[in-house]
């Protein structure tokens, strides 16, 4: 188990609540649209509320009654935070807008000498860990934290049903405006009753469909599987490339592909390179923005939709171009009624008599670039780059828990050293050193596709769970040599 965090030794108290009234337009009850739908199974699957927010240092200047009015403007403005689950006799949750409300602004005062940040991530820490109340409980919970009379930092936290990455993005930035124009584009009750629509209907019906000739074609063994199984079982890492963030623009420019493309094709290269996996059987996520009327909502509409890819014998240009002429239909086939999903999944892998679950899930959060904004260096000049780059990397393992997640999850950010990953296991369906195996492949993919196949591969670091692992493989296969040998010689 991951040591626990030194910040989360003391839990600071609340001094002061301030009262929040708020009201905004909208009153209703109704299904939850898809979106909600999509993290509500996520959520039920790991087990945890996916808390989002964090904290952030404040402005000189900034009063309690400042931070107060950013509470009151929020849950007036945006109709996700002021909404809360019904559920009935069986336990199906149904969503409930309110039109106005109250919360509480909670204030900690740090002590004197105490690190007002350090406080800012315990308040943080225990708005995560203490359980979400769907029902009775406002979404949305803020914090402040004084020293010496003065706020100095503010915590944010809510659960996922209220917001995707790209909405909290459309959030931050009018909350920095304080727009007062009026909310555009349909909110999740206005989209959960087109849901419901026979246009809805038919457009969940059309994506089944779609995904009902991918189950019914895919093979059931998607990862490696229990090959070395861990306690605990779920495992967290943090991935960083200076050498694959060089080669991206390259090999956009070059291949036509957007970024999010050549990631997924980069992340089957590995896949296939660490494991022998062949097809890549993989969901990237899709925010669903480009819809209309969907573009600026603060709420949930990022669903995740399918994409196979048939590395084996292929180029790793070939796989780009799949991952490229892929990313339509991926689109597409990314809006639609989950549930429906996980009942059409059941049905096939009975019907097949195995599990066709596609458990491996690939979310590009990065800020989208337009290709038109990339400078591409000269051949000489991204040569002379990658090679100072190759073997810079880092691969951690940063946590090791019993808490579900998913089978296999990767994140991709962007982050002050360029494009970052945070991969998540369950080493029951891949190992860590396959994991860490993929992501050096993947880097090495990334070399041979900017500079051609005759460049070398990049090998993981001495020490590190894939090193161990190739250096037991390579001592397997000299004695499994060595035995073949002497069976010759005997016959």
């Amino acid at each position: 188990m991951a040591e626990p965090d030194d910040k989360q030794a003391f839990a600071p108290t609340v001094t002061e609540r301030v009262t929040v009234d708020f009201a905004g337009e909208g009153e209703g009850e109704d299904e939850m649209s898809w979106g909600m739908w999509e993290i509500w199974y996520a959520m039920g699957r790991q087990r945890s509320a996916l808390p989002i927010g964090g904290r952030a240092p404040l402005e000189p200047g900034t009063t309690v009654a400042d931070l107060a009015e950013e509470l009151r403007y929020l849950m007036s403005r945006f109709q996700s935070m002021r909404t809360r689950l019904r559920f009935d006799a069986d336990g199906r949750p149904t969503q409930r807008l309110f039109a106005s409300g109250r919360t509480t602004l909670d204030v900690y005062d740090a002590a004197p000498d105490a690190d007002p940040d350090e406080v800012a991530a315990a308040v943080e820490q225990r708005y995560r860990d203490r359980e979400f109340d769907f029902a009775d409980e406002w979404p949305v919970r803020m914090g402040a934290v004084r020293q010496h009379g003065r706020p100095t930092h503010l915590v944010t936290v809510m659960h996922h049903l209220v917001t995707d990455a790209m909405g909290g993005a459309v959030m931050l930035r009018e909350v920095k405006a304080r727009e007062t124009a009026p909310v555009a584009g349909m909110q999740p009750l206005e989209q959960a009753r087109w849901q419901q629509s026979p246009a809805g209907q038919r457009h969940s019906d059309r994506t089944l469909r779609h995904w009902e000739g991918v189950l019914r074609a895919v093979p059931a063994r998607q990862l490696p599987g229990p090959t070395d199984p861990r306690t605990p079982r779920h495992w967290g890492a943090e991935f960083r490339s200076p050498a694959l963030d060089a080669a991206l623009p390259s090999i956009a420019a070059r291949t036509g592909a957007n970024y999010s493309a050549v990631l997924v094709a980069l992340f089957a290269l590995g896949l296939h390179r660490a494991t022998g996996i062949s097809p890549a059987v993989v969901r990237p996520v899709v925010s669903n923005r480009f819809r209309p009327g969907l573009s600026d909502v603060v709420c949930m509409l990022a669903q995740a939709g399918v994409c196979v890819l048939d590395v084996e014998g292929a180029t790793a240009d070939e796989v780009v171009e799949q991952s490229r002429r892929a990313g339509m239909s991926v689109y597409k086939h990314a809006y639609f009624h989950p549930g429906l999903l996980d009942e059409l999944t059941a049905r096939i892998s009975r019907e097949r008599g195995e599990d066709v679950t596609v458990g491996t899930y690939f979310n590009d959060r990065r800020a989208q670039v337009a290709m038109g904004d990339v400078t591409v260096p000269a051949p000489e000049e991204l040569a002379a780059t990658l090679r100072a780059a190759r073997g810079t990397g880092t691969f951690r393992w940063f946590v090791q828990q019993d808490t579900q997640i998913e089978r296999f999850f990767v994140h991709v950010d962007d982050t002050p050293e360029g494009v970052g990953f945070e991969i998540r296991i369950d080493t029951h369906y891949i190992s860590p050193a396959d994991t860490e195996a993929l992501a050096w492949a993947m880097e090495a993919a990334a070399i041979e596709l900017a500079l051609g196949p005759q460049t070398a591969e990049s090998a993981p670091p001495p020490g590190s769970e894939a090193a161990r692992a190739d250096a037991a493989r390579s001592d397997a296969a000299r004695t499994d040599a060595a035995r073949g040998g002497a069976a010759e010689v005997g016959r």
